[in-house]
């Protein structure tokens, strides 16, 4: 059985655990879980962290629950957060918790066909069980306001002047339950988390010790930040989500792809199954070549099939290369429609119905009066640009402005137009 916390630490995921965790797990298979607040009907990179521990936690011989907060997440959890998040309804839930579910599948082995499988746990299955009488009686009577006040992220809130819904306040008490009921009903003695969730977790602990007499144990990873200072996974764009319709595959590829070198050596160790000895020779190569960005590619690789698949993964390296390098018509029409619009995501659009698009007669008929707002303002400039060959259509450059229009529609309905080296512009026929 492989070194849970030896394989955490050499990767930089380990932020701090209980005493006694390691002896703990070195006893034979342990179950931890991890939790994930259902606000959204996908998890985004910055949940990627808990889940690469859950998956490092399995692939060490261990038994994994997650936990999506059916219930937890109908309240909002406070910590280090700035002000109180917007409620959401159960059918609102339901939805994002079997999302979460589906997309967790990539990374754990749910099967029955060992017995460290993964589960998926949702507490709304025992919190709506409770009358809130019941809970303050059975529960709330064994930890203090003082305890409760002590937190990080209570004591936050209460000092830049923001305050704390009763609300909000009880989301440790519901966590630390959660803790209690895994491991009173799933022989559950440890709970992962980000560094930001310390305080929950031990609540947790401190519960076991006081509801069951029992004992528990903790562990926080670092949350992940970026070498500039700005938010790790967020870009102008907002969110890098793990749902391709949420980003496409192209622009996940494309946000690893971009990272810093001093984040790339950081990131190959957290968000990769990787291993040591293959990691520290590739940073040995990309030290003796930094421009080829060897770290950022294998990242790029190894993330983007993990989250997507194989065929994304080279799906979105032909779309780089369409746009960064030399590619042809054909390299065009091979993207699918999703990949395309990614990677000319910006870029203006013009659109002519099909009858209009029909009627054209050659070339130049393009940039009539239905394109000369953002294409080119004259034909007569048009007409210029082309004999001097300037303007590309689907990569094709063209020199006779009279040339008859024969051009194949791209997924059957866009024209690429290229004018100069860098000014793009989607025809779309409707």
């Amino acid at each position: 059985m492989n070194s849970f916390i030896q394989e955490l630490k050499w990767r930089g995921m380990l932020q701090d655990m209980t005493p006694e965790i390691e002896e703990h797990l070195n006893k034979g298979m342990a179950s931890a879980y991890l939790g994930f607040d259902p606000t959204a009907d996908s998890l985004h990179i910055g949940h990627l962290v808990g889940v690469m521990t859950l998956l490092h936690f399995q692939r060490a011989g261990h038994k994994p629950f997650a936990l999506v907060g059916g219930a937890t997440g109908m309240i909002g959890d406070p910590s280090f957060k700035s002000a109180e998040r917007n409620l959401l309804d159960k059918a609102t839930l339901d939805h994002n918790v079997a999302c979460i579910q589906s997309q967790l599948s990539k990374f754990l082995d749910f099967s029955g066909a060992t017995s460290n499988k993964a589960e998926l746990v949702n507490n709304f299955d025992w919190m709506s069980q409770f009358s809130f009488l019941e809970f303050i009686r059975d529960v709330g009577k064994h930890i203090t306001v003082n305890y409760m006040m002590s937190k990080d992220s209570v004591k936050r809130r209460l000092e830049d002047g923001n305050g704390l819904s009763f609300t909000e306040f009880s989301y440790q008490l519901i966590q630390g339950y959660d803790f209690y009921h895994l491991w009173k009903n799933n022989n559950c003695s440890i709970q992962l988390g980000g560094s930001d969730q310390w305080g929950n977790i031990v609540t947790g602990t401190e519960l076991i010790r006081r509801m069951g007499g029992g004992g528990a144990y903790a562990l926080t990873v670092p949350l992940i930040t970026k070498a500039d200072g700005t938010k790790f996974g967020k870009t102008e764009g907002g969110s890098v989500w793990l749902d391709p319709e949420k980003t496409s595959p192209y622009a996940f590829y494309q946000f690893w792809l971009n990272v810093s070198d001093e984040d790339a050596s950081k990131y190959i160790r957290i968000f990769t199954v990787l291993d040591q000895q293959t990691i520290e020779s590739l940073e040995t190569e990309h030290a003796a070549a930094p421009h080829l960005r060897l770290l950022q590619k294998e990242i790029a690789k190894q993330v983007t099939i993990m989250v997507h698949s194989q065929a994304d993964y080279e799906m979105a390296v032909k779309a780089s290369e369409i746009l960064f390098g030399k590619s042809s018509t054909e390299d065009l029409a091979s993207l699918d429609e999703r990949t395309f619009l990614a990677v000319f995501e910006g870029v203006p659009q013009v659109q002519l119905s099909k009858g209009e698009f029909d009627g054209l007669e050659n070339v130049l008929d393009l940039f009539g009066e239905k394109t000369q707002a953002q294409i080119f303002p004259s034909k007569g400039e048009a007409r210029k640009m082309i004999q001097g060959g300037g303007v590309s259509i689907n990569k094709e450059k063209l020199s006779d402005p009279n040339a008859p229009l024969a051009f194949d529609l791209l997924q059957g309905k866009y024209l690429l137009i290229q004018k100069g080296k860098k000014n793009y512009f989607i025809l779309e026929v409707k």
